[in-house]
């Protein structure tokens, strides 16, 4: 699985092909500039300000910012399901 610093599999993700997943291009995938960020947060968090490779080994996982950024178009039941896979492949 090709997967993201968030936990996505990045492989079912529709950008993967002009994305090439977190790593590749530094937490900056297309669909930000649609929305006005520079840097995907749950790209920054981990790596940028807090020196890791992902999310899993934050004593805060899942946390606020797992909570509030989402994919808009999820209810608040898929948004949670997604949280929960997310957290599962992040601690693998």
């Amino acid at each position: 699985m090709n997967q993201s610093t968030c936990g996505v599999d990045c492989s079912s993700c529709d950008y993967l092909e002009s994305c090439g997943g977190c790593y590749a291009i530094a937490g900056k995938p297309p669909f930000l500039q649609d929305i006005g960020v520079e840097i995907c947060p749950l790209y920054e968090c981990p790596v940028t300000k807090k020196g890791y490779h992902n999310c899993a080994p934050c004593e805060e996982l899942p946390c606020e910012l797992f909570q509030s950024w989402r994919d808009p178009s999820m209810s608040d039941e898929q948004h949670q399901e997604s949280i929960t896979q997310r957290v599962k492949n992040l601690k693998g």
